[in-house]
């Protein structure tokens, strides 16, 4: 049995390697030069007008940490990365939300939603009385849906849209929380309370922490696609057709037949490729919306900046109007990214509410993401010591019914032996796709 795989970012490499180390047969098929996707890190040290340099900034253009448990740092650890691994600052542990002119952190946990002075009295007794609410979510129900009808708007506003935002650059009002946060609704049902949930399984969830690698993200897909054997890069694949024995794979230089075929890439590369043959699919593939999304970086040196910046960065409610969605405290989360006497602002513009500034240009872009860098963390600084840009204009899915629409066309064409791994498909964040793509090997070899 060989096993195809269309994709080589963070679930085609995990899928590839995971097959790999049961000596199952496979072949991984990547259109760009360099496999990772969205996960790509970069060290730069720019040259000063006067010969110098300043830097070294390691630099984070899409995703910025992973959220694991002990299980996927034992996984880590097989692929030799232990020694590569930073874990998160305990400081970065707090968050922040621009609220009344400033940023005020956001404490977590029920006793702290209660007893903190974040919001307001109606929302607090909206908390407390949650417990007893007996309302069941229908059908359709957006996140924003979902949390006015257990809490309140304020909470909707102040909390969940802002996490949201930074989560999948998304619009609670549109992402379904039957395919973003299904425990909610599991806790819900079963405990009739999404606190009384979250408390009884605090235990018993498996403790997770955030962290990194010491050069950046990209370390991962690095050590996964140097220990494959199979990987073809630069290597775009024009057809797939379904045949007695299988799939033929068709690139701009060879075919192949495999046994099982699995799609690990974007929606509107998934829509080409199965177009001929599953029309429906196609259309609902092509449905899927992924807002643009541009990262700045920026520094300034540590002595021009009045604020502490002390946590994990600041992210901006869209009824506050701000410029940006939010900010990462990098300096402050991981040692290592920019000089010891300098700080370094990761800050993301655009998602599904902000689209119209993430497309802005480069100069206007920089301006005013340093304009609200300049207010909100009172910097002295005229202009950064150092500022960089990173576009995308795809940048997460969004779970809307869209996706929904999609899941019943992905479970008939396994009766094809063909499947999904991708983030689109049953979660978005690193760790999804990782499980994700551990768990279809699994399927794959013992069906």
């Amino acid at each position: 049995m060989t096993i195809g795989i269309i994709g080589a970012g963070i679930s085609g490499l995990t899928l590839a390697y995971e097959l790999q180390q049961r000596g199952i047969p496979y072949h991984l098929w990547e259109a760009a030069n360099q496999p990772g996707g969205y996960i790509q890190s970069r060290w730069e040290s720019p040259e000063k007008p006067e010969g110098a340099t300043n830097g070294p900034y390691l630099l984070e253009l899409g995703p910025n940490s992973l959220l694991g448990d002990a299980d996927l740092l034992h996984w880590l650890d097989g692929l030799g990365l232990t020694d590569e691994l930073t874990f998160s600052k305990p400081v970065s542990k707090a968050r922040y939300i621009f609220r009344d002119g400033a940023y005020r952190q956001l404490l977590s946990g029920p006793p702290s939603l209660l007893f903190g002075n974040f919001f307001s009295w109606k929302t607090k007794l909206a908390i407390f009385r949650e417990r007893t609410n007996k309302t069941l979510s229908t059908d359709g129900e957006t996140l924003a849906q979902f949390f006015r009808r257990r809490f309140s708007q304020e909470l909707v506003d102040y909390a969940l849209g802002p996490f949201v935002a930074g989560i999948y650059a998304g619009d609670p009002e549109q992402l379904l929380v039957s395919e973003t946060f299904p425990i909610l609704l599991q806790y819900e049902k079963e405990y009739g309370s999404v606190l009384k949930g979250l408390i009884k399984n605090q235990s018993t969830t498996g403790r997770r922490q955030s962290f990194s690698f010491r050069n950046g993200m990209q370390t991962l897909t690095n050590a996964l696609a140097a220990a494959l054997t199979n990987l073809s890069l630069n290597d775009t694949v024009k057809q797939i057709t379904r045949t007695p024995g299988g799939w033929q794979v068709t690139t701009a230089g060879s075919t192949q037949t495999v046994d099982k075929l699995v799609l690990a890439v974007d929606t509107n590369a998934a829509a080409r490729l199965v177009e001929a043959q599953y029309k429906m699919l196609a259309d609902a593939l092509r449905a899927v919306t992924y807002p643009p999304m541009t990262v700045v970086h920026s520094a300034y040196r540590r002595a021009d900046v009045q604020h502490p910046l002390n946590g994990f960065g600041g992210l901006n409610p869209e009824v506050e109007n701000r410029f940006s969605a939010g900010h990462i405290w990098s300096s402050s989360v991981f040692d290592g990214r920019c000089p010891d006497d300098e700080v370094l602002f990761t800050t993301m513009v655009g998602g599904q509410t902000g689209a119209s500034n993430a497309r802005l240009a480069d100069s206007v872009l920089k301006e005013n993401v340093h304009q609200e860098l300049a207010t909100s963390f009172g910097i002295k600084a005229t202009k950064p010591v150092f500022q960089a840009i990173q576009r995308w204009e795809r940048a997460i899915p969004q779970y809307t019914t869209s996706i929904q629409a999609i899941k019943r066309h992905v479970k008939a064409i396994e009766t094809d032996q063909l499947f999904v791994c991708a983030n689109w498909y049953g979660g978005v964040s690193l760790s999804d796709c990782i499980q994700k793509a551990q768990k279809l090997c699994r399927q794959l070899i013992n069906p």
